[in-house]
């Protein structure tokens, strides 16, 4: 794409940008193309569109683009240079970190794409990407031939003219990215489909939903217990199912783990549906939000849309209309009702053939009544002795086995169980480290004085041994906070004496809750129902503590019925219509419904208004969770225990006359105003001078933070990331001595004051992708506390000095610091607390001598610093290392003992790689390094674990000696001239070979020895015309071979009974492909055979065409031909 639509993750202002301006006499390259990025950030982009806009722009490009951003569950983002880049931002540097930030790149090679400058820039970039990251390459040959692109002929060949005008270097580089791009797996666009661009579209679409695939996949604990022989007895069922729309239902009790076993079905079928939807816990979304919140969420997953559905039988017809040409997977988890189901899956004409709907439920009887008329039953039943003693062993020891003296009383204690996973896991829990065996028999002995009681009955037991106050911790999560950020609610239950930091943990350690990895709150749907239960068993409504339910809550509070009993309410019902609508349409709560709630503590309102006086009436509110809207008319909201507001996604303004009364709110430790989109400046702070945390993110139309912000003085964490609107920080900021965390991720900010340095306790400044931000004040050098210092992806254009008066710094990142020119200061050594340095990817040339005198320094990345011309000796501490370099000599790594991963990266200079002893090293990767002949020294490598040798021309033999009983992973790409790899044989524990771009090897080892195998993989090895073994390979998984053009045929695959891929593309010779149909393939790939004989018969698939016009029945669950 020269200046090349998208549909961006953020909200971004949209610049329209010229048609290409590059010299259509030929193409210009810039001597330097800066350097890739290979970690920090998350992507930006999933797809990069690069094309040559003469071309293609208006045709297919654009039927390309438009059919990507609509496929899929979930939008897809597409880099396309005219609708990506914000007014102002700098094109050269964007678009080539567009594609550093994207997953997949598509080339559009048409005839004058090589007449343009960007083009080739972009070219250079993608492939660059390929090799030193996981970054997809779908090459599609617009109208000219591969040929002419590999050997610059035709008119492609005439558009590349400008040999003469630059550096042999830039013309290698360029000659290099073509070449490669020729060999790639693509498709002609004149052959494909008799040269039907709609088909083409479809198939690209398929591929890059494919590759998209683990965005589907769906979290699952690792290292399941007793669960794969369900899975493979479900598995069966589904392969030899009819063509026919199909529904499985999954039952059993609460707690035996159908949730966990339907996640593991969808997460194996997905790769075979191009539409994916997975509901979960439909029946608490139900009885919350109402079923057509639940419709709403499946047509949105399913096709993105702005339709908004109000009512049940509205969201049935648009359910119907828009799925029903659609081959969709839809998990719905938990269903408790008939309606829930009739709502969202009643009929299977609803569905395109060949979709699949996975039910899970505690009853039975909704699978047997339903209309859809349910094909696959499966009762989940409990683990069975074995896996229980198991898994309680691992919660109650946290080991396989059981310690002697316990071994009888925990079978003893496992036999009341029923198998139950939920129970084993909260029980062994309980008693990890109670080692007086009495508490063991007094848990036996409740145990079994109830041999019939239900599951909640059996975790009730470590419901009761928990403290009063972590009781109440327990009952918050489970009716309010599952799902919501623990730090917030840990303030309210401080200030209620609750001692949240002790009561977290011992839920955990008790397996009565979980935490993500965002930091949120989780908990099974059975702990949940324990809770919600026993507040329900509190008394009648008016006299609960708890009310979750918004009718429930509404009818209390509508009847005025409310007690003092009652200290959390959940109210405003989700409404997807009520967008803007004016205040005397919402439902309006008075101070007289509220009056005798005097123990409130929580309370949460969804767009729902309050009236009248409210003196006195919040007295014991600690939590406020409110979307007003911009009319006010409460008076007197005294809220003198507030210490969480929350006023995320509402409509206030500065000039919001809520905030007067907001202000006597002085105990208040969390504001959150994250999405208020029309807040251009915050309000006047100066009382809130309690306030520990302040959340500003995403709040776009922010220009001002008020200079009152210096008074807040107990203020911990300042978050302004994505404010794109906001330009400086007020120097008041400095007075903030209490401070730890400042975020400013892609913020508009140009400068941080020098006051930042009057911080003295700020642990962690990140300022990731601050564009406009081109220095760092030296005043930083005072942050005698500061741990973390991200200023990656920003202008800075040199580093100050005082940066080595940090003395606690542990992680400094500077990746695509593409402006930080010329060397690193000496006093970076001075940072003695130093455990993270991530250069990757900045145009240093230098790094000080000092760098040595980092004790503490574990990880450095230099990956992609191509102008570094040498290296200084590097600290011996590492266990990382990723570079880069010009100079010929590796730093010294004979005292590196503790070095784990090694990795190089375009170093031309090094002929030969000769390690030391490096008892420690796991990975040793060598890429692109052109003039390396030999590496030696594996053999003093004895745990390493994955050896990987890319396109290191010069290297003409595996190293010897290799006999490795660790290595899982080799990797040998594009050595064109490695001559013999007879030594493959030693790596006899190896899981995954990938052997790619060696013309010369005409011999493979015998695969049936390799008994781990997993993965291999063989590209473009011209001269093999067999690969011995292969049939004996039972333990492979994956098989991909490419563009092995002397296989004619390959032996019975039916030995490989673990097999799911195969994929066996651009083998133009082969002529038979045998026993397929007696494996369980998930997907299979035959693209470019074209001597095939007879199309596999694999069961399941649809009448595809092939580019020669020859018509084939597949029945396969996805194939992929052209």
């Amino acid at each position: 794409m020269e200046k090349g639509q998208s549909l961006s993750k953020g909200n971004k202002k949209k610049k329209k940008k010229s048609a290409d301006k590059a010299s259509t006499e030929g193409a210009s390259v810039p001597s330097s193309v800066p350097p890739i990025s290979t970690g920090g950030g998350s992507d930006q982009y999933d797809v990069f569109l690069s094309f040559r806009g003469s071309d293609t722009r208006k045709g297919f490009t654009d039927h390309l683009y438009r059919s990507l951003v609509n496929a899929g569950t979930v939008p897809i983002s597409v880099f396309k240079d005219d609708n990506s880049l914000e007014i102002g931002e700098d094109f050269d540097s964007e678009i080539l970190n567009a594609i550093t930030r994207s997953r997949i790149s598509i080339l559009i090679l048409s005839e004058n794409y090589a007449s343009s400058k960007w083009c080739l820039r972009e070219l250079v970039r993608i492939m660059d990407c390929k090799k030193s990251m996981s970054h997809v390459v779908v090459p599609i040959f617009y109208k000219v031939d591969p040929s002419n692109v590999r050997y610059l002929k035709g008119n492609f060949g005439e558009a590349f003219r400008h040999k003469k005008r630059f550096d042999k270097k830039d013309i290698q580089e360029v000659e290099r990215a073509l070449t490669e791009v020729s060999y790639l797996n693509g498709w002609e666009s004149e052959k494909f489909a008799d040269g039907h661009e709609g088909e083409l579209v479809e198939i690209v679409i398929a591929i890059v939903l494919s590759k998209l695939q683990h965005d589907f996949q769906l979290d699952v604990p690792k290292n399941l217990i007793g669960i794969r022989d369900h899975v493979n007895t479900i598995r069966k069922w589904v392969d030899a199912s009819a063509s026919d729309v199909r529904m499985i239902g999954i039952y059993g009790m609460g707690g035996i783990g159908k949730t966990t076993l339907a996640k593991v079905i969808y997460n194996e079928l997905s790769s075979e549906f191009k539409y994916h939807s997975f509901l979960s816990d439909v029946q608490e979304t139900a009885h919350r939000n109402g079923i057509p919140h639940l419709q709403n969420l499946l047509i949105k997953e399913i096709e993105p849309t702005e339709c908004q559905v109000s009512n049940v039988d509205e969201g049935i017809n648009v359910i119907k209309s828009r799925l029903k040409g659609k081959k969709v997977l839809i998990l719905l988890d938990d269903i408790d009702h008939m309606s829930q189901l009739n709502a969202l899956a009643r009929e299977r004409e609803w569905f395109m053939p060949r979709s699949m709907i996975i039910v899970t439920t505690r009853y039975k009887a909704i699978l047997d009544q339903c209309e859809f008329k349910v094909d696959y039953k499966y009762e989940l039943n409990g683990l069975d002795e074995m896996h229980s003693l198991l898994l309680f062993n691992r919660h109650a020891f946290h080991m396989d086995n059981s310690s002697r003296d316990f071994e009888d009383i925990s079978r003893d204690i496992i036999s009341t169980m029923g198998g139950l996973p939920l129970a084993l896991e909260v029980i062994g829990s309980y008693l990890y480290e109670k080692t007086d065996q009495e508490v063991w028999h007094d848990v036996l002995e409740k145990l079994r004085k109830e041999p019939h009681a239900d599951v909640q009955d059996k975790l009730k037991i470590s419901y009761d041994a928990l403290e009063d106050g972590h009781k109440e911790i327990f009952l918050d999560i489970a009716c309010f906070f599952i799902g919501k950020d623990c730090k917030f609610a840990i303030y309210m239950w401080k200030d209620l004496g609750f001692y949240p930091s002790q009561g977290i943990e011992e839920l955990k350690l008790r397996c009565l809750i979980k935490i993500g990895d965002r930091g949120e709150l989780r908990m099974h749907d059975q702990l949940r129902d324990l809770g919600r239960n026993i507040v329900s068993q509190e008394g009648p409504l008016e006299k609960r503590s708890r009310l979750w339910v918004n009718k429930e809550a509404s009818g209390v509070l509508m009847g005025k019925t409310g007690t003092k009993r009652i200290q959390a309410i959940c109210l405003g019902e989700y409404h997807p219509k009520l967008g803007d609508v004016p205040a005397d349409h919402l439902q309006t709560h008075t101070n007289e419904q509220f009056k005798n709630l005097q123990s409130l503590r929580f309370l949460q309102l969804r767009r729902a208004a309050l009236s009248g006086d409210f003196d006195s009436v919040f007295s014991e509110l600690r939590w406020l969770q409110w979307e007003p809207n911009l009319s006010f008319s409460t008076t007197n909201l005294h809220l003198p225990k507030l210490v969480v507001l929350q006023l995320s996604k509402s409509k206030i303004t500065e000039h919001w006359t809520g905030w007067s009364l907001i202000m006597v709110a002085k105990r208040l430790k969390v504001v959150e105003l994250a999405f208020c989109y029309n807040l251009k400046c915050t309000p006047d702070l100066s009382t809130f001078t309690e306030l520990e945390i302040l959340i500003l993110k995403h709040c776009y139309g922010l220009e001002q933070i008020h200079s009152s912000i210096g008074k807040v003085k107990s203020l911990i964490s300042l978050d302004l990331g994505y404010c794109v609107r906001l330009k400086e920080l007020p120097e008041e900021v400095g007075e903030l001595e209490e401070l730890k965390e400042v975020i400013l991720d892609f913020a508009g900010i140009i400068k941080i004051p020098t006051s930042i340095g009057s911080l003295r306790k700020l642990e962690k400044l990140s300022a990731y992708g601050c564009r406009s931000l081109r220095e760092i004040p030296s005043s930083i050098g005072d942050l005698q506390n500061l741990q973390h210092l991200d200023i990656s992806y920003s202008a800075i254009e040199k580093l100050p000095s005082a940066i080595g008066r940090l003395k606690k710094l542990r992680r400094l990142c500077l990746e695509l610091c593409l402006n930080l020119i010329g060397e690193i200061p000496s006093e970076i050594g001075e940072l003695s607390s130093l455990e993270i340095l991530e250069i990757t990817s900045t145009p240093i040339f230098d790094l000080p001598e000092s760098i040595r005198n980092l004790s503490s320094l574990q990880h450095l990345s230099l990956w992609g610093c191509y102008e570094l011309l040498s290296l200084p000796e590097l600290p011996s501490c590492l266990t990382y290392l990723s570079l880069s370099c010009q100079d010929p000599r590796l730093p010294q790594l004979e005292g590196f003992k503790y070095l784990k991963e090694l990795s190089i990266q375009k170093c031309s200079s090094i002929v030969r790689l000769i390690l030391p002893e490096l008892q420690c090293s796991k990975k040793l990767m060598a890429n692109s390094c052109d003039n390396l002949v030999e590496v030696r020294g594996l053999d003093k490598t004895p745990f390493l674990e994955v050896l990987g040798l890319s396109n290191c021309a010069s290297i003409e033999r595996l190293p010897d000696p290799l006999c490795f009983a660790t290595l899982k992973e080799l990797n040998i790409n594009g050595c064109c001239n490695l001559r013999g790899i007879e030594s493959l044989e030693r790596f006899l524990s190896c899981r995954s070979i990938y052997i790619t771009g060696r013309k010369s090897l005409e011999k493979l080892p015998n695969l049936s020895k390799f008994e781990m195998l997993e993965n291999f993989t063989m590209r473009y090895l011209l001269g093999v015309t067999e690969i011995p073994g292969i049939e004996e390979s039972r333990s492979l998984t994956h098989i991909d071979i490419t563009g092995c053009a002397s296989i004619k045929t390959l032996p019975d695959l039916s030995g490989c009974e673990k097999l799911q891929f195969l994929v066996v593309q651009d083998c133009k010779k082969l002529t038979q492909l045998r026993e397929l149909e007696k494996l369980h393939l998930i997907y299979l790939d035959i693209s470019g055979c074209g001597s095939l004989e007879k199309i596999p018969d694999v069961p399941g698939m649809r009448v595809i065409r092939n580019y020669q016009g020859a018509q084939y029945e597949v029945r396969n669950r996805k194939i992929v031909l052209r």
